[in-house]
């Protein structure tokens, strides 16, 4: 008898429950925004890797290749280039150092990567007409950062709120009701738009990069809102 009373109860609050839901009035929106940041720092990344001079020479076939560059000559033409395009070496840091096997010569090949601060993108340009593009296995844009970033995260947020009011707003007064409080936000997963720019060695310069030299971000919330009339 317990038993039957106990389930009652609870079939009755279940019932209660669902009548409260079925009784909100509510509208719920997701509003989006997008903002473009000019970054103030900019990360390129560069790859040196050791070559054979055959390689360059038009006739020598793979297994005829002898004569090795060594890393530390690529290096040091690399930050000759850079120091030319006035860059100075605290804005040069060693990435990692690794090995590259070599199927046709089999050898290894030592590899190096560097990651350079530039503040402007026709920097690239500057890098780019003085770097001897032999011991260069890739190039390319990293990360662009600006130290204002998370002012402007807020913006974004906000930016989408407001989207998301104006999207309840008049699509609640086509029904002739009255937009309420605000029952629920939920921040959407942000993105970036083009965050990073790949590139190959003959292609790398400033011109090429002209859809990412700002970052871009978009933002989306969703919002659940009263209706009243």
């Amino acid at each position: 008898m317990k038993n039957k009373i106990f389930l009652s109860v609870i079939c009755l609050l279940a019932v209660l429950s669902l009548q409260a839901q079925t009784n909100e009035r509510y509208i719920e929106v997701t509003g989006t925004s997008e903002i473009e940041i000019v970054p103030d720092k900019i990360h390129y990344l560069i790859e040196i890797r050791e070559y054979f001079k055959e390689e360059f020479d038009g006739k020598s076939k793979p297994e005829e290749y002898r004569t090795k560059v060594p890393l530390s000559e690529i290096e040091q033409g690399l930050r000759e280039a850079l120091a030319n395009a006035d860059i100075p070496q605290n804005a040069i840091r060693t990435q990692e150092i690794g090995d590259y096997w070599r199927q046709q010569g089999q050898d290894f090949l030592v590899s190096k990567k560097f990651d350079i601060t530039l503040t402007d993108f026709n920097q690239i340009n500057e890098i780019v007409k003085r770097i001897d593009t032999k011991g260069i296995n890739s190039m390319r844009i990293g990360e662009l950062e600006n130290k204002d970033m998370f002012a402007y995260h807020q913006m974004g947020k906000i930016e989408a709120l407001k989207a998301a009011q104006r999207k309840a707003t008049y699509l609640v007064e086509a029904l002739g009701k009255k937009l309420g409080d605000v029952i629920r936000i939920v921040e959407e997963r942000n993105s970036n738009i083009f965050p990073f720019a790949q590139s190959n060695v003959l292609s790398s310069d400033a011109a090429s990069f002209d859809n990412f030299r700002t970052i871009k971000k978009s933002y989306s919330m969703q919002v659940r809102f009263e209706i009243i009339d």
